[in-house]
């Protein structure tokens, strides 16, 4: 965080992060966070209300719909305010992915009159987002997302992911056999995978299709008549591919075995001259701070909303994305001040 003209403390945007924060809310358990949004939407004579699948609902202007997750990893960090030389820290998980984000949108959203949703479900598999791209009748004149950028980064670019289930299965054999069984069907397929993609050192990271295992089991069957493999993988896929062009690269090295591609997220990358991304310059520079343009590895609400809707958006938070599911999350608040004062102003220029 840069050296900035000190900002008032907010006392209204700090108590309701603090509560927000204080109310457990791990994905697929968002209840009582949402409750307590609700609240304060009610509180300031908004139109609210819980739609079925859990998100927090309050339209207005749709010049600018500001939308943020209410859920978050697991992770039971004890939620305390902890003073040090630079100022108060509030620990928490979530405090920074993304209840920092959330709660500074919602307080913007009442002082300007502007739509807000809180999503649920964001951290495995999109349901708030995919379900409000459905549900809404027209699209937003601008989107502003929620995820931690730190008070002076706007977030243009996400990558995409491409996740599925790799299943071989090989006729049993004393292990001396020289063909291959299905764990090495496996194996060598995803060895294959990662040598298609691999790029050097000096590749940018947001450039390169990453590829990860995340879970493998293999072994003989139940009846000892077969050897089984399965594997579930990701791809993380920059915007100069569709997820599509990735699967048939993929797919191309397959030989025993089948894959179940069931997880599709685009790449999304948005102009740096948006309206929404001059607004965000001109707001950030007002208040003393240096404006830096981000793009980030991984995925978000984002992705999901780029790919619905042609209007301009950025995503945007308080925040060090360095603590996102980490065990010493836990967020600066003068920083969390600046980027209420910053969205405020933001949301004002777009209405």
């Amino acid at each position: 965080m840069s050296e900035a003209v000190a900002t008032e403390a907010d006392g209204e945007a700090r108590e309701l992060l603090e509560d927000v924060v204080r109310i457990p809310s791990v994905s697929r358990n968002e209840g009582e966070a949402a409750e307590r949004l609700k609240a304060f939407f009610d509180a300031h004579d908004r139109e609210v209300w819980i739609d079925e699948v859990g998100n927090v609902r309050a339209p207005a202007d749709d010049g600018v719909l500001l939308t943020s997750h209410i859920d978050t990893v697991p992770g039971d960090i004890p939620v305390r305010i902890e003073e040090t030389d630079d100022g108060e820290v509030l620990w928490g998980r979530g405090s920074v992915d993304a209840k920092g984000p959330l709660c500074s949108m919602a307080v913007a959203a009442v002082r300007t009159g502007a739509s807000f949703v809180g999503v649920v479900r964001e951290e495995v598999d999109s349901t708030g987002g995919r379900y409000l791209v459905e549900d809404r009748e027209s699209e937003p004149d601008a989107v502003i997302n929620g995820e931690p950028s730190g008070w002076e980064g706007i977030t243009l670019g996400y990558r995409g992911l491409l996740g599925g289930t790799y299943v071989a299965t090989s006729e049993s054999g004393h292990s001396s056999r020289p063909e291959n069984n299905a764990i090495q069907d496996a194996i060598d397929w995803w060895a294959a995978v990662e040598d298609e993609f691999a790029k050097d050192e000096w590749h940018p990271v947001f450039e390169r299709v990453t590829c990860k295992p995340v879970d493998f089991r293999g072994g003989t069957s139940d009846d000892g008549l077969s050897v089984e493999a399965t594997m579930q993988v990701q791809l993380r896929v920059p915007p100069e591919y569709s997820t599509d062009e990735i699967r048939e690269m993929a797919d191309g090295h397959l030989g025993n075995g089948t894959v179940n591609w069931d997880d599709k997220v685009e790449p999304v990358m948005q102009s740096p001259r948006t309206s929404v991304a001059r607004a965000f310059r001109a707001a950030i520079r007002d208040h003393d701070g240096d404006p830096t343009l981000l793009r980030k590895t991984g995925t978000s609400d984002m992705n999901v909303y780029a790919r619905a809707w042609d209007c301009p958006m950025v995503t945007y938070g308080p925040g060090d994305s360095d603590l996102d599911h980490a065990p010493n999350e836990h967020i600066d608040l003068a920083e969390y001040d600046r980027a209420v004062s910053v969205l405020t102003d933001v949301t004002e220029r777009l209405l």
